[in-house]
């Protein structure tokens, strides 16, 4: 099909909205490259080149010279709200197939077979759906025109955002016909990624690669050890940088109360994450400059477009400079200067250790999900094996994931139960799991060695995505954003810190999803903090490991919790979860408390049973198991029939809570209050 040049940069404009738009470097070339048929294409370029319109405008070419629709395969769905309303400014019509409009699916490829409709989104999970993947992906592919794999990194497993998911994308685009176009986009794959590219999407893959370099980034790095100090910084120097931006954190918890203290502080920032229910909102907010900040995790990341994004900045340091480089690219692109600034905690390793331990199975895993597949011949559903593997749910997931991706595969679903295959695990899946781990501690290290940096701070990290050097320019002229904080405000953030009131939510349902009874249900408890916390999260730590005894500062922070929280029916005793481990650690703190409060306690629960800690176990079937067969009531026991504050150290699954509710209900005992020192799930995450 012939190039139609005028009518490309017609289309950009309608797009974009402005009447003298001019292509980007390559961005015409990459256009004309898909329209004429000249094979698989991969662009490599920067945050806010405009990747989106290389495909729509090309789509929509395609489209009026007769050639069937595109297939886009995004992670992004949510966050294409832009590129969508630009693609419908220059009439291309864009539908989706998604988890949410399940009724919607036979009309969308009603309209397909129609040829109604030029853009159809997909996520890469939805590729995983058997009903989809059977009996609508071939019939999708059949007229399909061009193959769009956006943010196309995630198929190699040597890119920082590696989705087991992107692997069947590797396959389909092999399998395409020789008619359908292939074009991958991505703006955060260094060399290695890009070669890695090369090789699965190949063969005869041209690749567009830009420049890296980004002059309008003023970028700037801090170390501030305590979350204190970094919640003091940002309380004051906000108002000093102009305009709107985002603040990022590893966690849900750390966005959360960073949007709490800067609310509180008479900043207007938000928290935005996975479980934020008005999340189009909050980015039309951010979009119109009706709020200071988002403060967000990496929800809010690829494909979100706000060209004059004035600052982002870096609670926490991630785990690559790669995912570094591609959220601090949000900012400045349509401004000639923009902030970038990281500061970095003494926490953020330790997180970034949890995401890379977590991302692979580990070998005894592996083993004990075969080994409980061997057992079972006409398979196991995920809840059967839960109660033969003493391993986390979502961990379970990821593993039966990753095998049912190997080729060939050990196993293989049947409906709703997973059975093994002849064949056996590849010993490259281990090899594969060593090297990616490896690499990911090599990213990690490398985030920090950019963390010690002064200056020069643009030059290292295009050096270490391997672009060009020539690339490399002068910072813009700004001056450096001040390090140091008051000590009145750095006091105030301390005390903040330690004003936690966290809820402990009773279990309404037993593993296997029957209802628990009414009257054996905890009331709604509290924790005073999260486990690992600044405030009072340190001291809970010490006392737990250390001095083995809790301090009475926590007595006092405790009762102040209580006397404000005032559960009704009010707790008229106190008792404890027994622990085998320090028999008198939490007797010790439950006594004090209940002195403190004014209340008696008693001893009623004992461990029945030399079971391993409620730590060791996994999922919610072990858990409760393990709770069931430790705790009983002391023969003899003094059971009051008031309400009753029920002390422990930790909470994590609230399966303890849960059984030794029961226990108390059952012998007579009124309304259960739990309470705990410290949180140690990781659900606020």
């Amino acid at each position: 099909m012939e190039y139609d040049g005028e009518r490309a940069i017609e289309l950009l404009r309608l797009g974009s909205g402005i009447s003298d738009a001019r292509f980007r470097d390559d961005q015409e070339a990459a256009i004309q490259h898909v329209v004429e048929r000249r094979g698989k294409l991969l662009v490599v370029q920067k945050t806010g080149w405009g990747k989106s319109f290389v495909y729509f405008i090309a789509t929509k070419l395609l489209r009026e010279g007769g050639a069937g629709p595109t297939l886009l395969i995004s992670p992004l769905l949510s966050l294409m709200r832009n590129q969508i309303a630009a693609a419908e400014r220059m009439g291309v019509k864009a539908y989706t197939i998604n988890s949410t409009n399940r009724d919607d699916w036979d009309e969308v490829r009603m309209m397909l077979e129609r040829g109604e409709v030029d853009v159809l989104l997909i996520s890469p999970e939805r590729l995983g759906n058997d009903e989809f993947r059977e009996d609508y992906l071939p019939k999708i592919a059949e007229g399909t025109a061009l193959l769009v794999v956006d943010e196309v990194h995630c198929i190699s497993d040597w890119g920082h955002d590696f989705r087991p998911d992107y692997r069947r994308i590797e396959r389909i685009a092999r399998n395409m016909p020789a008619s359908v176009q292939v074009l991958g986009t991505t703006a955060t794959a260094n060399k290695r990624v890009v070669d890695d590219l090369e090789q699965l999407l190949g063969p005869d893959i041209r690749t567009m690669r830009g420049d890296l370099n980004r002059p309008s980034l003023f970028l700037q790095t801090i170390k501030m050890p305590t979350q204190a100090e970094r919640l003091a910084w940002l309380a004051e120097r906000l108002s000093e940088i102009p305009g709107s931006g985002i603040i990022y954190a590893l966690t849900i918890r750390d966005v959360e109360r960073i949007a709490a203290w800067l609310q509180l502080r008479g900043l207007d920032a938000r928290a935005y994450h996975s479980r934020t229910t008005d999340r189009e909102a909050l980015e039309q907010d951010l979009l119109e400059n009706r709020v200071k900040a988002l403060v967000a995790t990496t929800a809010l990341g690829m494909g979100y477009d706000k060209p004059d994004l004035a600052f982002v900045i870096h609670y926490q340091a991630p785990g690559s400079v790669v995912a570094y480089y591609q959220q601090v690219g949000r900012a400045g692109r349509g401004v000639d200067v923009a902030y970038g600034v990281l500061l970095g905690g003494s926490e953020d390793t330790d997180i970034t250790n949890f995401f890379i331990n977590a991302a692979f199975p580990a070998r005894e895993e592996v083993s004990g999900i075969l080994n409980a597949l061997q057992d079972a011949p006409n398979g196991l559903s995920v809840p059967e094996l839960l109660r033969h593997v003493n391993i986390r749910q979502g961990r379970l997931e990821q593993a039966i994931k990753l095998l049912a991706l190997e080729s060939p595969a050990p196993i293989v679903r049947q409906g709703s139960k997973w059975q093994l295959t002849p064949a056996s695990l590849s010993t490259d899946f281990w090899d594969q799991v060593e090297r990616l781990t490896d690499l990911r501690h090599y990213e990690q290290r490398q985030m920090q060695d950019y963390l010690q940096l002064k200056s020069r701070h643009m030059e290292f990290l295009i050096r270490a995505l391997e672009g060009n050097p020539k690339d490399i320019a002068n910072p813009p002229n700004l001056p450096p954003l001040p390090v140091a904080v008051s000590q009145r405000t750095a006091l105030e953030a301390v005390e903040f810190l330690k004003r936690s009131n966290i809820a402990i939510e009773p279990r309404r349902r037993a593993p296997d999803r029957k209802a628990i009874l009414e009257g054996e249900q905890a009331q709604v408890g509290r924790a005073l903090c999260y486990w690992g916390d600044p405030g009072w999260g340190d001291f809970v730590r010490r006392g737990k490991y250390e001095e083995k005894h809790f301090a009475d500062e926590l007595v006092a922070a405790s009762t102040e919790l209580i006397s404000a929280w005032q559960p009704q029916p009010a707790p008229v005793w106190v008792t404890c979860i027994p622990s085998k481990a320090n028999s008198n650690l939490v007797k010790s703190f439950a006594e004090r408390l209940a002195m403190s409060l004014g209340l008696p306690f008693r001893e009623v629960l004992v461990k029945s049973a030399d079971r391993p800690p409620q730590k060791e176990m996994a999922n919610s079937v072990q858990q409760a198991r393990n709770a069931e067969e430790s705790l009983a009531i002391m023969r003899d026991a003094e059971v009051l029939t008031g309400p009753v504050l029920l002390v422990d150290d930790m909470v994590d699954s609230r399966w303890t809570f849960t059984v030794a509710t029961k226990l108390l209900r059952n012998n007579g005992c009124g309304n259960v209050w739990p309470f705990a020192l410290a949180d140690t799930s990781t659900t606020g995450d």
